[in-house]
């Protein structure tokens, strides 16, 4: 009953029809994220593309500038040298073989995976575990790699990767709610700014057709979307 009474003070409070700058988006979120936890900032983006078309996913990868406030749990799958590297590194877990098993088994205490090119023999029967949760090692986003040990800084450091989905939705964290209000702005920015230099050249027409800005336990915020375009120029 609290969390639905402190959800609907939030919503009173919010214009639905408004589109409000990025600034006056965070302190919002700020101000609204009342739970007795440290609530995660998320970003929506729905974008006008087809992702039916191969030629229109947008995916990429980003390294916001002040970290997502998480602990991120890093499982590298890497033999002798290159599992030294990634342990060295920070990761949390070596993979082998056996960690396959387990995680066939149902483990999955784990937020990124990472893997050496000689291990995806191994991470590659995992498809079906790992590629509907989005933990699927890619070559695209870095985490296939010969350099193990950059990759799982980057993963410690906040390194984020996104893809659009079936309904041309983006969503990725930006950080919690305790950040200071710069350094949630300057993660969104980056991540904007990431997103719109994906744009597919085959997109037509509208790209950015709405961003919303969102605590765990708060409304949807509409961020105006030329302030941002101002905001990168």
């Amino acid at each position: 009953m609290a969390n639905s009474k402190r959800f609907a003070k939030a919503l009173k409070a919010i214009d639905r029809e408004k589109s409000y700058t990025l600034e006056e988006t965070v302190a919002a979120i700020k101000e609204h994220a009342t739970a007795k936890f440290n609530e995660t900032v998320e970003v929506a983006c729905n974008l006008g593309v087809d992702p039916k078309y191969s030629d229109q996913v947008v995916r990429g990868t980003c390294m916001l500038p002040h970290g997502t406030g998480k602990v991120v749990r890093v499982l590298a799958f890497a033999r002798g040298d290159k599992a030294e590297e990634a342990k060295a590194a920070g990761a949390d877990f070596i993979g082998d073989e056996e960690t396959a098993k387990k995680i066939t088994a149902g483990w999955l205490d784990f937020d990124v995976v990472i893997a050496s090119p000689d291990m995806m023999g191994v991470v590659g029967k995992l498809g079906r575990v790992l590629g509907p949760r989005g933990l699927m090692p890619n070559p695209k986003t870095g985490t296939v790699t010969m350099d193990v040990g950059t990759a799982v800084k980057d993963a410690k450091a906040g390194k984020i990767s996104f893809r659009v989905d079936k309904t041309g939705n983006v969503h990725v964290p930006v950080g919690k709610a305790s950040f200071e209000e710069i350094a949630l702005r300057e993660n969104i920015l980056t991540f904007m700014e990431k997103v719109i230099q994906l744009r597919p050249a085959s997109v037509k027409g509208r790209y950015l057709k709405n961003i919303s800005v969102s605590s765990t336990m708060g409304p949807g915020i509409r961020l105006d979307i030329n302030d941002i375009r101002a905001l990168l120029r």
